[in-house]
């Protein structure tokens, strides 16, 4: 398509030289190209420059509009299928994916769209978190619109590539999931990730308990095992069915979309040295704070109003997404706040 765009441009650029030369001194720049226009588009008026006396004019004039013709129709054919096969909608949905992406800061990076990382998704969309997915399948990444029910910022690719991971703003990210369809390459993802963002936190899958130490070592914050995690809520559903019923309530509750949450007490913050019960006050949105993590590491399970919040706390709450945002709000230092 290219090419052929650069190749008209020659023929004009050689056209209009062509004229330049055949009609002597005393014809102008203008003359020539539109000599050029008329003989390449066959629009047919009349000749500017008089080849009546001139054969090697005329002989030009026919080499050019063969030579013309064969190359518009050749670009007029390729711009027909750039356009009907959506090559052209592809270029504007890549550059719609590029603004996204480069506009958002602190968000995860989800590598991987198969049914790990359409869970992991899914939540993301419904916890209303800004992430990027990096999908290697067109397909999948049109069902899995289909399914969050609205389009979100993707980098077509392969996550293990250095150049998905920088084009899905991983140096601006907070966080990324390596959910692809092996552990080698949840390794590769995870290497690949530390190394270009030292303050990531990184979530790897791992279906092999052998490469979990692996990929502690190369850089994931935490391992998660879907096996593991399935058998646990096997025995769950068996022993203590109540408890799986509540929270796949909670879970499933599409109006208030309630979800254990933590955020950290950040030092100069409006909840810094001040007691549990202002988070309250300063907060427009209900909140169920469960527990308490001390700066030892220690928990404190169900807290009183009078604890004193200090920073590098971190609070377990029950809320929903906006009363998890305003909490965020209140508990980020002022700086942060805008």
């Amino acid at each position: 398509m290219i090419r052929t765009a650069l190749s008209i441009v020659l023929l004009f650029c050689v056209g209009t030289v062509g004229y330049l030369v055949v009609g002597g001194e005393q014809t102008s720049l203008l003359d020539a190209l539109y000599m050029t226009v008329i003989t390449l588009t066959t629009v047919g008026y009349g000749e500017i420059i008089d080849l009546t006396h001139a054969p090697g004019g005329r002989a030009f004039t026919m080499a050019l509009l063969l030579v013309g013709v064969g190359t518009f129709v050749y670009f007029v054919s390729n711009l027909t299928a750039f356009m009907v096969e959506g090559s052209l909608e592809k270029i504007l949905w890549s550059f719609r994916m590029k603004r996204k992406i480069d506009a958002l800061r602190g968000h995860t990076v989800l590598c991987g769209g198969g049914h790990t990382g359409e869970a992991a998704l899914l939540e993301l969309v419904e916890t209303e978190r800004p992430f990027v997915l990096i999908e290697h399948d067109p397909e999948r990444v049109e069902q899995l619109v289909a399914v969050a029910g609205q389009e979100f910022p993707v980098v077509l690719g392969d996550a293990t590539e250095d150049e998905c991971l920088i084009a899905a703003g991983v140096a601006h990210a907070e966080g990324l999931v390596a959910a692809v369809s092996n552990d080698k390459d949840n390794l590769i993802v995870t290497v690949s990730a530390r190394l270009l963002n030292p303050e990531l936190r990184i979530v790897a899958r791992c279906i092999d308990k052998k490469v979990g130490d692996k990929l502690r070592k190369a850089g994931a914050d935490a391992v998660v095992s879907p096996n593991l995690i399935g058998g646990l809520r096997m025995v769950s559903e068996l022993v203590r069915p109540n408890t799986v019923s509540f929270l796949d309530v909670m879970l499933r509750d599409k109006d208030r979309r309630l979800r254990v949450e933590d955020v950290v007490v950040e030092a100069g913050s409006a909840l810094d040295g001040k007691p549990l019960s202002t988070l309250d006050a300063r907060s427009n949105h209900d909140v169920l704070v469960v527990a308490l993590r001390e700066l030892d590491g220690s928990w404190r399970y169900n807290p009183e109003d009078h604890d004193v919040l200090e920073p590098g706390m971190a609070l377990v709450l029950i809320a929903s997404p906006a009363a998890r945002r305003e909490v965020e709000r209140v508990a980020a230092r002022p700086s942060a706040e805008g």
